[in-house]
């Protein structure tokens, strides 16, 4: 898997059926190592372990539904009310993050009415404080830690 631009964690990654799977701690239980997902676990553990997020109110692979549509937010952090507060996004690697990207997340947005909004593809980051009041979204310098947020 590719380096990325988030410190190393200590990774559970094994073969099965043929196929390499990572340790999801959220999920508690073993996931398709894709890139997007190398993106994700190193993301999760980065919030958790470098910026404070506590595990227990994280959750990944977030389903929405829209009538009869299924969207899959890749991780939302909740407050301890269990109101969604933050969006993540993930891509892999290769891929660039682009005006797409950021209509994607703001579609979830729609539904959830968060307060920050997280891109990422392990190598850029974006972080949006979400102004609700006049529909702003102001980016902010760095990843907030969870005490700032």
């Amino acid at each position: 898997m590719n380096e990325l631009n988030l410190p190393p964690f200590e990774h559970k990654v094994r073969m099965q059926d043929g196929r390499p799977v990572i340790f999801d701690f959220l999920r508690r239980k073993y996931v398709a190592l894709t890139p997007e997902e190398w993106v994700r676990q190193h993301f999760v553990h980065y919030l958790t372990e470098h910026k404070g997020y506590p595990p227990t109110l994280l959750a990944n692979e977030v389903e929405l539904r829209i009538g009869e549509k299924r969207l899959r937010c890749d991780t939302v952090l909740y407050t301890n009310t269990l109101r969604p507060r933050m969006i993540i996004e993930y891509k892999a690697p290769t891929v660039a993050i682009t005006q797409r990207v950021f209509e994607q997340i703001m579609a979830y947005n729609l539904m959830l009415q968060v307060d920050y909004l997280i891109v990422s593809n392990g190598l850029v980051h974006y972080c949006f404080r979400v102004e609700k009041e006049n529909q702003k979204f102001l980016q902010m310098e760095d990843i907030p830690n969870y005490e700032n947020i």
